[in-house]
């Protein structure tokens, strides 16, 4: 009888599941935006599935990946990330704001998403060096400072273009990876104070873009310029606000035909979910995405090594984070920042991004599972042999 192979299957299910939702949802946001389409109603849906294909084969290929492959590959995908965030610095493209996109011919590649996964493994791999063979119960300071040192450099560069949003959930990120590393909590704490001391000098010396400004003070009162940040906003609640509990059906939001949300394919892409899905569609997009958060944590949690139990845990930090702070900003819980929905806004550098990390949960969990595989086997052994 053959066996299949022992992945996490819910997990693999949960994204494949959002990866259906977001096609649906990406080419309903587009299908009527003949601005958008030059009358193609299907070419963000094509250029869609073939980011979704491709995505896939990166999953497969990190998943079949030796372990011992994955963390001498780490290197390398750190130091792309960082030449690719330099580059950006030097002769990148600005989209609504930030200098944060490569353009080779008509491909367009925003190096700070990748930035994400290369800081968690990076970190791991800092971490899992130095601790592996020693008892210390504990991480030490020369530990914590190496692993930030990691995080610092892309951090730096992606402040520079500026891209806030992935500066927010890189922060969260890597408080998180220090939180599970195991590293003491005034750590934690100097990470905290230190990371709202930038962020006032930040805006003191003018870093922040005057855009990014009235982005958080529409956040604190969207009336102050509903013409202009705070438009975004109202228009994102207006259009939640009309799905009630079924919505109006897919292809059939008002807000949503109309054009009416701001970049609805990507940055508020949940925006079609609660209009044309509801409460009901809208609810299930974020329980497959908890889902998808609540594997990773297991998959830390039964991890054999250091490497993969921060790996794991940080990919959780990112994608909770990430979510939390795409939905909530479609909600107006949260500032309009412009980043993606992990695994549904239309885009292939957040999908692969995204999906290599996914493929990287299902590296971990087949190695933690093929370590206690021979140990189940032998114990059901001995109890037919009984």
């Amino acid at each position: 009888m053959t066996r299949l192979p022992r992945l996490d299957w819910i997990l693999l299910a949960a994204v494949l599941a959002l990866l259906v939702l977001s096609t649906l949802l990406v080419w309903s946001a587009t299908v009527h935006r003949t601005d958008l389409t030059d009358g193609d109603s299907t070419a963000f849906l094509r250029k869609q599935l073939v980011n979704i294909v491709i995505g896939l084969v990166l999953l497969a290929l990190v998943t079949v990946t030796d372990h011992r492959w994955v963390r001498i590959v780490a290197p390398v995908l750190y130091l792309v990330s960082v030449v690719g965030l330099v580059l950006v610095l030097t002769m990148g493209s600005t989209v609504n704001g930030s200098q944060s996109w490569l353009r080779f011919g008509g491909l367009s590649v925003q190096p700070s998403e990748l930035a994400k996964l290369a800081v968690v493994v990076g970190m791991a791999l800092v971490l899992a060096e130095r601790s592996e063979g020693r008892r210390r119960p504990y991480v030490g300071g020369a530990d914590v400072s190496l692993m930030l040192a990691v995080a610092a450099v892309p951090a730096v560069l992606i402040l520079l273009q500026p891209d806030l949003g992935t500066m927010l959930v890189l922060s969260a990120t890597v408080f998180g990876v220090l939180a599970v590393s195991g590293a003491r909590r005034r750590w934690l704490v100097l990470l905290v104070g230190g990371a709202v001391g930038g962020a006032v000098a930040a805006v003191m010396a003018g870093v922040l873009k005057a855009y990014q400004v009235d982005r958080f003070l529409a956040f604190v009162d969207p009336s102050l310029d509903p013409r202009g940040a705070g438009y975004n906003v109202e228009q994102a609640r207006i259009a939640i606000g009309n799905g009630g509990l079924l919505g109006q059906g897919l292809f059939d939001g008002s807000q949503t035909r109309a054009g009416f949300v701001p970049e609805q394919q990507t940055d508020f892409v949940f925006t079609v979910a609660g209009e044309e899905l509801g409460l009901l569609g809208a609810g299930v997009l974020i329980a497959l995405l908890c889902l998808v958060i609540w594997r990773a944590l297991v998959i830390a949690r039964r991890a054999e090594d250091v490497f993969g139990r921060v790996c794991a845990a940080g990919i959780a930090c990112w994608f909770g984070f990430q979510a939390f702070q795409n939905i909530g900003m479609c909600l107006g819980i949260m500032p309009v920042t412009g980043v993606p929905l992990p695994f549904v806004s239309y885009g292939g550098s957040s999908l692969f991004a995204g999906l290599l990390a996914v493929g990287l949960l299902q590296n971990i969990h087949l190695r933690s599972a093929s370590s206690t595989y021979p140990s189940a086997l032998a114990e059901r052994r001995v109890l037919v042999a009984r």
